[in-house]
């Protein structure tokens, strides 16, 4: 079953919604444990903890929408367009 362009958009949707939130929460919780942007890690090892965090957050939701979300999202968008 292939995916339809509404469902692939769901799914980007849903990633990139997921990976605001955890950066937002990171950006506080580096604020708070660190008492202001000024003590925040080098922007090298922030960026490099943003990208291994966006990288296993797309594997994820790829594989969650793949195997059982997928067809969740497939039948509902059918039934939408029925």
């Amino acid at each position: 079953m292939e995916q339809t362009k509404l469902e692939s958009w769901i799914e980007a949707t849903v990633n990139i919604g997921t990976g605001f939130l955890i950066s937002y929460t990171l950006w506080v919780w580096l604020i708070w444990y660190h008492e202001g942007v000024s003590n925040v890690p080098e922007p090298f090892i922030l960026t490099s903890i943003f990208t291994v965090t966006s990288l296993l957050r797309s594997f994820f939701w790829r594989r969650f929408f793949n195997n059982g979300l997928h067809k969740a999202v497939h039948k509902l968008v059918k039934r939408a367009y029925a």
